[in-house]
C-alpha cells in the first residue's frame, strides 16, 4: 500500500507498507519525505511483525509531522538523542557533578533505554529501569545520579517538542530502595527452599526460553551452587576451573557497558575462590568439555555465544512470567547467590568461610545468613541443655561420696 500525507509544516509523507514473507520482520514500513532545508529526499523504514504493527508505527510519525517533528527526530533513539543534546541538557551543572551524571548515562541509561526511541519512553519503562538498577544492588547515590541524568536528557526533549510531559520524574524509587534494603538484612528469606525447587525453576525456564536452550537452566543452577553473581557466571573461562581439587576462582565479571556489555574485576576488585559441589561436577565438567580446550574461552555463553547478563537471562526466559507462575513472584536473578550462601551457612560452614566464598567486604554481612530457623533454635537448646547435664552430673555424686567418708 502507498499513501501521501500532507502535514502542516508543508512537508509530504509517501508512506507505505510492503510484505516481505522472507524477513523475520515481514511487514516493512516505510516514510519518506523531503527535507525542506536541504530539498534532499529522505527514508525511513523498520520491520514489523504484523500489519497493524506497521500501521501503528506509520500513525506514529504522522502525528510527530503534525506537531512539527521531522520523522527523523520523531524516531530518534534515547542514545543518539543524548550525545546530540548532553550539552544542551547538562548546561548549568558543576564540573564535580558531570562526572557522575555522565556515568550513570553511560554505564546505565544507554544498556537500558538507549536502544529506544524517545517517543516510546514511558513512566512504566523508566519504572522498570529504576527497579533493576536497584535490583542490581547499585548504591543509593548511584540511581539518584542515574535517574538526574534520565530526567534532564528527558526534559531537553519535552522543550524540543518531542513529547509533551517527561517520563523520567519518577517517584517512591527511595521507598523501593529502602525496601531492598530491609530485604537485604534477612537475605535467607529471599533464597528458594531446597535443590528440587531449584531444578524445577532451571526446568520451566529452559521450557519457556527460545528453542528450550538448555544452558539457561545450566545458568541458574551454576549460580545458585556457587553463590554467585549472573554476571561472575557469564565472565567464568575455562581456565577459571580447576577440576583436580574442584574449585572455580573467580576473577571477573560482565557488566554493561556503552555498546553492549564488557568484562571487568569482580565487585569487591580481588579474586575469590568457590566450591564447585558434587551436584553440579557433570554440568561444569560438560561445559569445560564444550567450550574446548582454550583456556580463555567462556564456561557459559547464550545460545548465539554470547556474554549473559542479569537482562539477558530475564529477557531470554521470561524470568518473570516464569517464577510468577511457580509462586516465587518475587524471586530475582540476584536471589540465587542468596540462596547459595543460605545453603552453604546450613551445611555449618563457618562465618569465615562464608566471607570468602562470597567476597563479602566484612563478617556483619556474611553473619545475615546464619540466622537458623526454629528447628535450629529447638536443637540448640536441647544441645545446651545436654552439654549443662554433663556438667552437673559429676558436682550431684560429689556430696554423697564425701558425707560416706
Amino acid at each position: 500500500m502507498t499513501d501521501k500525507t500532507n502535514v502542516p509544516v508543508g512537508v509530504r509523507l509517501s508512506i507505505d507498507i510492503e510484505y516481505r514473507p522472507d524477513r523475520p520482520t515481514p511487514y516493512r514500513a516505510r516514510v519518506r519525505w523531503t527535507d525542506p532545508t536541504s530539498k534532499r529526499r529522505q527514508s525511513l523504514s523498520e520491520g514489523k511483525d504484523s500489519e497493524e504493527e506497521a500501521q501503528e508505527w506509520l500513525q506514529a510519525i504522522i502525528e510527530a509531522a503534525e506537531a512539527g517533528l521531522s520523522p527523523s527526530l520523531a524516531t530518534m533513539k534515547l542514545a543518539e538523542y543524548g550525545e546530540a543534546n548532553m550539552d544542551l541538557a547538562l548546561r548549568g551543572l558543576e564540573l564535580k557533578t558531570l562526572d557522575p551524571y555522565l556515568s550513570g548515562w553511560r554505564m546505565r541509561v544507554v544498556p537500558a533505554l538507549g536502544h529506544l526511541a524517545v517517543r516510546m519512553i514511558t513512566n512504566g519503562v523508566v519504572d522498570r529501569a529504576v527497579q533493576n538498577w536497584i535490583a542490581d544492588e547499585h548504591s543509593r547515590s548511584t540511581v539518584k545520579n542515574t535517574i538526574a541524568v534520565l530526567v534532564r536528557v528527558m526534559e531537553q526533549a519535552v522543550r524540543d517538542g518531542i513529547i509533551k510531559v517527561n517520563p523520567a520524574r519518577v517517584t517512591g524509587w527511595q521507598k523501593l530502595y529502602k525496601q531492598a534494603e530491609d530485604e537485604l538484612l534477612d537475605p535467607r528469606a529471599l533464597a528458594l527452599p531446597d535443590w528440587e525447587t531449584l531444578i524445577a525453576l532451571a526446568e520451566a525456564l529452559v521450557a519457556a526460553s527460545h528453542d528450550q536452550y538448555r544452558g539457561w537452566g545450566d545458568v541458574v543452577v551454576f549460580a545458585a551452587c556457587t553463590a554467585a553473581r549472573i554476571g561472575e557466571v557469564s565472565g567464568c573461562r575455562v581456565g577459571d576451573i580447576d577440576t583436580a581439587q574442584w574449585i572455580w576462582t573467580v576473577r571477573r565479571q560482565t557488566t554493561p557497558a556503552p555498546g553492549g556489555l564488557t568484562d571487568k574485576g569482580t565487585k569487591g576488585k580481588r579474586a575469590r575462590k568457590v566450591p564447585i559441589v558434587e551436584e553440579i561436577r557433570p554440568l561444569v565438567a560438560q561445559h569445560v568439555l564444550s567450550a574446548g580446550p582454550n583456556p580463555d574461552a567462556r564456561l557459559f555463553t547464550g545460545p548465539r555465544g554470547g556474554r549473559i547478563s542479569t537482562a539477558v537471562l530475564r529477557d531470554a526466559t521470561h524470568w518473570d512470567d516464569v517464577v510468577t507462575k511457580l509462586g516465587h513472584e518475587h524471586l530475582r536473578r540476584h536471589d540465587l547467590r542468596h540462596t547459595g550462601m543460605t545453603w552453604f551457612a546450613d551445611a555449618g560452614v563457618q562465618v569465615y568461610v562464608l566471607r570468602r566464598i562470597a567476597g563479602h567486604g566484612s563478617l556483619t554481612t556474611a553473619q545475615r545468613y546464619l540466622h537458623p530457623d526454629m528447628h535450629k533454635i529447638t536443637a540448640a537448646g536441647a544441645a545446651l541443655s545436654a552439654s549443662l547435664g554433663v556438667l552437673r552430673t559429676p558436682r550431684s555424686l560429689a556430696g554423697p561420696i564425701a558425707m560416706v567418708r
